[in-house]
C-alpha cells in the first residue's frame, strides 16, 4: 500500500530559534519548509511546486513583514488556498483585528502553549480540507449541470433541425453570427442598454428560434421546390407556435430566458418596414433580441445548402442582405454586419470542419426520433424544457471563465463570459490555428505543462496564472480536470476548469 505523503507546513519567521522549536514541534506529523523572511516566503509561493497546506507566519521580519506578506498574498488571489496561522508576540488588538481582516485563519501570540498550537494547527488544516473537498464537488457538479443543460437545449433545437432535412450546422452558426453581431452592436451604441447577461440570454435563445417547426409536416419542412400559397401559409405558423409553446410552461413562462425565446420564436421573421409576419412590427417594435437573431438566420440561410437551394457564397449573401433582397434590416445591424462579416466568415469556415462532433450529436438526435416514431415530440420538449431555470442560474448568470478543451481537436469552448473578459467575440476557439497566441503566456505554458503529471486516478490540478486581457494584467487561479478515455489511457483527451476569482478585471 502506497504511504500518504504528509502536508506541507510553511514557517515563516526571522528567528532561527522560533522556527526551530516550531520544527520540533510538528516535524513528526508534517513536511516542514522554511523561510527567512517575507521575501523568500512569497518566492517559495511562486516556485510552481506544490504549495504549502499551510503557512505559519510571523509579523515582525526584515526585508518583508508579515502584513506584506499577506497583502502580496491578497494581491495574487492566494489567500484563500493557503490558510494562514500568525503567530507572533505583537499582542496589541489593532494588530490582531489587522491580521483576521487581511484573510489569516487564526491567530497564535507568543508564549504559547505546545499542545494548543499543535491543536489549532490540525484543526486549520481539516476546516480548510473540508472547504476544499466542496468546493470541488460544488465546481463538478455545476459543470456536469451546466454542460448537460446546454446539451439539453441544443438537442431540442437540432432535433428541429433533423426533422427539417438541415446540416445540423444551423443553430451553431445562428448562435455564433448572433454573438458576434452583439457584440459590434454594444461597442456602436448603448441604445438597447445590453448587458453581458442579456447577451448571453439571447445568444443561447437564439438555438431555440425555430422550435415551433416541430409542428410543420415534414413533407413541407422537406419540399425540394417553391411552396405554394397555402403550405407557406402553414410554415408561417412555426413562429407563433414556437411562441405558444414557451408560453404553456407555467413554472417557467417568467424565466427570462424563456421570455427571450419567446420573443424571438415569434418575431424573428419580421422585417424593419413592417412587412414579415406574424404581427407585422415595424422598426424598434421588434425586439433587438428578435432583429439580431433574424439577420443571423437568413445570412446563414443563404450561405447554407438547403433541400431546396444551393448555397450561396459569403459575399453574394452579404450584398443580397444589404441590398434588401430578403427584407429589410435595422441600418444600425447591417453595418454590424459590415464590420464583422470576416469575423463571421472564418467563424462559420471554422464551424464546417466540425463534422465528427455534429455526426455524434446527429446520432444522438436520430435515437430520440426513433423513440418518437409517431412524431409526437412534446414528452423530450417537456422534460427540456424543465431544465431552463437550471440553465438560467448555472449557465447565464456564472461570471466565470470556464473553458472546455478538447485536444483530439485542439478546440476550446469557453464561458460567454470569459469571451467578453478576453475581449474576443466568440466562444470556440481554435488553439492549434488562429487563437494559438492565448497560449504563449508564460504562466499559462507553465500551467500546461504541470498537466503532463495529472493521470486517471489523479486527474486534478490547480495553480496561478497571470495574462493580458484588453491590455490589463489578469490574475487568478485555475481550477482543471484532466477527462481520459480510461483508466490505461497514456494521455489525457481533454481538459476542464474554470479561471476562478480574476483580478484587475478591464471595465
Amino acid at each position: 500500500m502506497q504511504k500518504k505523503s504528509k502536508q506541507k507546513i510553511l514557517i515563516v519567521d526571522d528567528s532561527e530559534m522560533n522556527r526551530a522549536f516550531l520544527i520540533d514541534m510538528l516535524e513528526k506529523d508534517f513536511d516542514i519548509i522554511e523561510a527567512e523572511n517575507g521575501v523568500q516566503a512569497i518566492q517559495i509561493i511562486n516556485s510552481g511546486n506544490i504549495p504549502p497546506d499551510l503557512m505559519l507566519l510571523d509579523i515582525v521580519m526584515p526585508e518583508m513583514d508579515g502584513f506584506e506578506v499577506l497583502s502580496a498574498m491578497n494581491e495574487y488571489g492566494i489567500i484563500n488556498e493557503i490558510p494562514v496561522i500568525m503567530i507572533s508576540a505583537e499582542n496589541d488588538s489593532s494588530c490582531i483585528e489587522r491580521a483576521y481582516e487581511m484573510g489569516v485563519t487564526d491567530y497564535i501570540s507568543r508564549p504559547f502553549n505546545v499542545a494548543v498550537v499543535r491543536r489549532r494547527v490540525m484543526n486549520t488544516l481539516a476546516l480548510h480540507a473540508k472547504q476544499k473537498r466542496l468546493m470541488r464537488i460544488i465546481t463538478e457538479q455545476v459543470y456536469e449541470k451546466e454542460k448537460n443543460n446546454n446539451m439539453m437545449v441544443n438537442i431540442l433545437s437540432h432535433i428541429v433541425e433533423f426533422r427539417n432535412g438541415e446540416s445540423g450546422m444551423h443553430c451553431r452558426n445562428i448562435f455564433s453570427i448572433t454573438n458576434i453581431l452583439l457584440q459590434c452592436l454594444v461597442e456602436k451604441t448603448d441604445k438597447y442598454n445590453l448587458t453581458s447577461k442579456d447577451i448571453s440570454l439571447i445568444t443561447i435563445s437564439s438555438a431555440l428560434h425555430d422550435i415551433g417547426k416541430i409542428s410543420i409536416p415534414g413533407a413541407i419542412l422537406n419540399k425540394p421546390g417553391r411552396l405554394t400559397t397555402e403550405e407557406f401559409e402553414i410554415m408561417k405558423t412555426h413562429t407563433t407556435v414556437g411562441a405558444s409553446l414557451l408560453d404553456g410552461l407555467p413554472i417557467y413562462r417568467d424565466d427570462p430566458l424563456v421570455k427571450v425565446a419567446r420573443d424571438i420564436c415569434r418575431w424573428h421573421h419580421e422585417r424593419y418596414d413592417g412587412r414579415g409576419y406574424p404581427d407585422g412590427l415595424k422598426g424598434e417594435e421588434i425586439p433587438i433580441s428578435a432583429q439580431i437573431v433574424a439577420l443571423a438566420d437568413v445570412y446563414d440561410a443563404l450561405t447554407s445548402e438547403r433541400c431546396y437551394k444551393k448555397a450561396f457564397s459569403h459575399e453574394k449573401a452579404f450584398n443580397m442582405i444589404n441590398n434588401g433582397e430578403c427584407g429589410q434590416f435595422s441600418p444600425l445591424l447591417l453595418e454590424c454586419l459590415a464590420d464583422t462579416h470576416t469575423a463571421i466568415i472564418k467563424e462559420l469556415q471554422f464551424h464546417s470542419s466540425e463534422e465528427i462532433q455534429e455526426m455524434q450529436l446527429h446520432n444522438l438526435v436520430d435515437e430520440l426520433v426513433q423513440l418518437n416514431e409517431s412524431n409526437d415530440f412534446m414528452p423530450p420538449i417537456i422534460q427540456i424544457e424543465k431544465e431552463l431555470e437550471k440553465a438560467k442560474f448555472f449557465s447565464i448568470q456564472a461570471e466565470e471563465l470556464r473553458f472546455d478543451y478538447d485536444c483530439r481537436t485542439s478546440v476550446a469552448v469557453i464561458s460567454g463570459w470569459g469571451a467578453e473578459l478576453l475581449g474576443i467575440s466568440r466562444t470556440t476557439l481554435n488553439l492549434s490555428g488562429k487563437d494559438a497566441d492565448i497560449l504563449k503566456n508564460e504562466s499559462v505554458q507553465d500551467f500546461i505543462a504541470r498537466l503532463k503529471d495529472t493521470s486517471p486516478e489523479n486527474p486534478e490540478l490547480t495553480g496561478n496564472v497571470q495574462f493580458n486581457a484588453k491590455g490589463v494584467q489578469i490574475c487568478g487561479k485555475i481550477i482543471a480536470k484532466t477527462m481520459w478515455a480510461d483508466n490505461n489511457s497514456s494521455k489525457y483527451i481533454g481538459v476542464i476548469g474554470k479561471l476562478s476569482h480574476p483580478e484587475n478585471i478591464p471595465q
